[in-house]
């Protein structure tokens, strides 16, 4: 299970943070149209995660607070046209639906997003990844906020939870 630690901010402007990505030596994985449906669950989120380059079953536990934030999550490989989300629609009841266009970029173990989120506006994330326990948390945290700092990221920027408590 990876370690991650995480932002999100709200951004005016994505054009000056691709410049400064690119700046930086980030790598563009791609853009991707990504639906995560939320299903309605008692401990943390499940969320169905479809796109033209991630398609995950996602659990995470993850405190809501406008800092970075340590995730605890579980992914599971999902086929894009499965009858996954039918299911656990069925036996969970759909919570929430978010849509968005994301920009995946990469700077060694540090994944950044830059989403345009359907009735929300522009955002940037930036996760700092510990795929296999290389990385601990306070090494993270620092990660986080070196690229927050090179990036132009404000703390007054920052918000607590995810896209589907902002809808």
């Amino acid at each position: 299970m990876p370690l991650n630690v995480e932002i999100k901010a709200r951004c005016a402007e994505l054009e000056p943070l691709r410049a400064r990505l690119t700046a930086l030596g980030a790598r563009l994985v791609g853009t991707d149209l990504q639906e995560d449906t939320y299903f309605q669950v008692p401990h943390g989120r499940l969320k169905l995660r479809t796109g033209n380059i991630e398609n995950y079953l996602i659990h995470y536990l993850r405190p809501d607070r406008p800092e970075a934030k340590t995730s605890e999550v579980t992914l599971l490989p999902a086929e894009p046209d499965s009858t996954l989300k039918d299911l656990l629609g069925k036996a969970l009841g759909v919570w929430k639906v978010v849509r968005k266009r994301r920009e995946i970029y990469f700077i060694d173990n540090v994944k950044f997003h830059l989403d345009t989120v359907e009735g929300l506006g522009t955002f940037v994330e930036i996760e700092a990844i510990a795929w296999k326990g290389e990385k601990d948390e306070p090494t993270l945290r620092r990660q986080c906020r070196a690229f927050m700092e090179a990036l132009g990221i404000t703390q007054e920027a920052l918000i607590e939870g995810s896209y589907s408590d902002l809808l």
